[in-house]
């Protein structure tokens, strides 16, 4: 048997392959709207679907983390996965959307923005993995915007957009606001605007029964309301890291839910 065979987790390394297959059928469902009638019901519905996988692959890719992180579970193979499968699920299924939305009308202007966000995610992606490999140990943020939340931010925003021209069959002039947002992304993943990567708020976070029963009130109110609540808060934590410098750090701990160094061990 050979010592120098990676190891691999089967639960993370499963919610991961989740995340590839959202990314993967929400690429399959642009492609069937792309052959359909620009103005027919059903590639709406395509759309629908594809924006979807996509928040979806945004779950998988929550869950994947956390649970590698409850096991003591995180290995070097699980880093890569989960980099392969998000350049798939959130580089390319968003670059492709908002290209056959709205990109395509601008030909080969067009190809180059949807290219330069998947390259700027890739380029992301890789870098975060380097910097993992030389700084081992966790961090609580995150320089520059992450990707899945990029991609989130795209899906929520189309998922609006459809929403307020419902019954037009189309998205309608709204969708031209999607290239600069496309661009202003890709610029963001390579900023230095730190944002938190909530590590510290996992299964075994404590929360007093009033505030639980508020972060399970707007988990319920976000469902309910899936048109656009999952845009407002997409875009409330992409403006968060703006806001972030100005908090004291009392008031920052507490949103972020940082935990002590002594217990740092806890979710390493």
């Amino acid at each position: 048997m050979n010592d120098q065979e990676p190891k691999i987790y089967l639960l993370p390394n499963l919610m991961t392959a989740g995340n590839l297959f959202c990314g993967f059928a929400a690429v399959l469902k642009i492609i069937e709207a792309s052959v359909l009638d620009a103005t027919g019901r059903s590639t709406i519905m395509n759309y629908h679907m594809a924006l979807a996988f996509i928040l979806g692959a945004c779950v998988f890719d929550l869950l994947d983390g956390r649970l590698a992180r409850l096991g003591g579970h995180e290995s070097p193979f699980g880093r890569e996965f989960d980099s392969l499968a998000d350049v798939v699920s959130f580089g390319l299924a968003p670059a492709l959307l908002v290209h056959q939305i709205v990109l395509q009308d601008f030909h080969r202007t067009g190809w180059v923005i949807a290219f330069i966000y998947l390259l700027c995610g890739a380029l992301r992606l890789a870098r975060f993995n380097c910097l993992s490999i030389e700084q081992p140990h966790s961090s609580s943020e995150f320089v520059g915007f992450p990707i899945p939340a990029a991609a989130g931010v795209i899906a929520s925003l189309t998922l609006l957009m459809l929403w307020l021209n419902e019954g037009e069959r189309t998205i309608g002039l709204w969708k031209f606001v999607l290239p600069p947002i496309l661009l202003f992304l890709s610029f963001m993943m390579f900023s230095h605007v730190k944002y938190p990567s909530f590590k510290g708020l996992g299964w075994r976070s404590q929360r007093s029964i009033p505030r639980f029963l508020i972060i399970i009130l707007v988990l319920i109110f976000a469902a309910i309301n899936y048109e656009w609540m999952p845009a407002l808060l997409f875009v409330s934590f992409l403006l968060y890291g703006f806001i972030r410098p100005f908090l004291s750090k009392p008031l920052r701990d507490e949103i972020e839910e940082e935990l002590p160094p002594e217990h740092t061990d806890l979710i390493s």
